[in-house]
């Protein structure tokens, strides 16, 4: 057996394992088992049943696959057990005991975000049309089992590097000090390639405050890949990234993202899911920051300009959505497991007129690519009805929320606009996108 196909939760969950005394306090957490019966409970398959598998035998365990690696079982264990970093796994070593299927080949597909979203950047305005046409969806649906109701995201036509070397090289950086301090940013898959204007304004954000804003080579977190099961994969990637921006670790240089999920991958799924315990690794980890947690950071340290413009000065849509009425704001799963609180509402409230609410709902349900699947579409509809209902009942007009699928979901299902918190933020500095 190769190094990758032995998983490192061998290594890493026994010890974890057997902390857990069986409280079932995961399970009333999960929000996956309070809507399904196929699920048993993150207990149940992962910390109980770890007990009891071999590596070299193929994995009883067919309830895995609905796990969504939530995390949420994680978060809320009193004894410290890494409940979903054992189901994630496991999840791993039932993947490489089947053989080719079709939905294996989705889970690859799916698990590529990276390639398509630069392979499709050419072909944007095609590529958009299609993922509306009915019978192209109908037709993924029944031969890749990736379901047709799914909000697919549309290709920007353009991508944030793209943009950002034509900014190199046109010379519109702003003019900064030879000892301004320099940030790193990791934009991620979905910002390059779907939403390349959050990108942009989180430079800007970043240059308004003082940073010289980098942005090295960098590759796919791994994490779509590492949820389908493909760690072999995912640790090319993480590997990669860990090698392109170790060295700015070390400089104390910190690396900035707008993405909770990538920065989790990197701040804490190498380590502890992926295996790649060894000095860099946790380097690197030690230098991730959200972009909300820096600023509220920078806040804090009395750095941050606060030149904020009131509600009444955004651009329309924002000033008609925001005046007068508390916004919806959803925390992402893999937000909450940075274990760094709610810097997004600390920065939101600095901005007169601004009254940002966080939802009382654990999941929006989509979970990354596990709400993309036939099967477990109806699940994610489910696990997110609560947060959908709330954000109907506060006007259902603008959203907030940190993290890219999670924005895209609660969007196609409440009808509202769903922003990033940048968003906002550059609109209180009266920053534009347009150039």
């Amino acid at each position: 057996m190769s190094a990758p196909s032995e998983l490192a939760y061998l290594d890493v969950t026994p010890f974890t394992a057997d902390h857990c005394l069986k409280c079932n306090i995961c399970t009333q957490a999960c929000p996956v088992s309070a809507v399904t019966p196929l699920f048993p409970g993150p207990k149940t398959v992962g910390p109980q049943a770890q007990r009891f598998r071999d590596p070299d035998l193929p994995s009883p365990d067919g309830s895995l696959e609905y796990c969504s690696s939530c995390g949420i079982c994680t978060l809320v264990c009193p004894h410290g057990v890494r409940v979903m970093e054992i189901n994630t796994q496991a999840k791993a070593h039932l993947a490489e005991s089947r053989p080719m299927s079709r939905a294996t080949l989705r889970n690859w597909i799916l698990g590529r975000n990276a390639w398509w979203g630069l392979l499709g950047t050419p072909f944007a305005p095609i590529l958009n049309w299609l993922f509306t046409f009915k019978p192209f969806r109908w037709t993924m649906e029944k031969t890749l089992h990736i379901s047709q109701r799914v909000a697919f995201p549309k290709w920007a036509g353009y991508t944030f590097r793209g943009w950002q070397r034509r900014r190199e090289r046109s010379g519109k950086l702003p003019a900064l000090p030879a000892d301004a301090p320099t940030v790193v940013y990791f934009h991620g898959c979905s910002t390059n390639t779907y939403e390349p204007a959050i990108g942009k304004l989180a430079v800007k954000v970043l240059e308004h405050n003082g940073f010289r804003v980098l942005a090295p080579d960098q590759g796919c977190c791994g994490l779509p890949m590492q949820s389908n099961g493909d760690f072999d994969a995912a640790r090319r990637f993480a590997r990669h990234n860990v090698r392109s921006l170790v060295d700015y670790a070390r400089r104390g240089i910190p690396i900035v993202g707008t993405s909770g999920s990538c920065l989790m991958a990197l701040k804490g799924d190498y380590e502890h899911i992926l295996g790649m315990d060894d000095e860099d690794t946790r380097t690197l980890a030690g230098a991730i920051y959200d972009i909300s947690e820096f600023l509220a950071g920078l806040h804090v340290e009395g750095r941050l300009k606060t030149d904020f413009r009131p509600v009444e000065r955004f651009d329309a849509p924002f000033r008609d959505a925001l005046s007068g009425a508390p916004v919806p704001y959803h925390t992402p799963c893999q937000l909450k497991a940075h274990g760094m609180g709610r810097p997004a509402l600390d920065v939101l409230d600095l901005i007169p007129g601004v009254r940002a609410v966080e939802l009382d709902a654990d999941c929006c349900g989509i979970a990354g690519t596990y709400g993309y699947k036939e099967e477990k579409r109806q699940i994610a509809e489910d696990v997110g009805a609560p947060l959908f209902a709330r954000v109907r009942e506060m006007g259902g007009k603008l959203a907030i929320c940190d993290t890219e699928t999670c924005r895209w979901h609660i969007a196609q299902m409440t009808g509202a606009r769903v922003v990033h918190p940048i968003e906002v933020i550059a609109q209180a500095y009266g920053i534009e996108t347009d150039s």
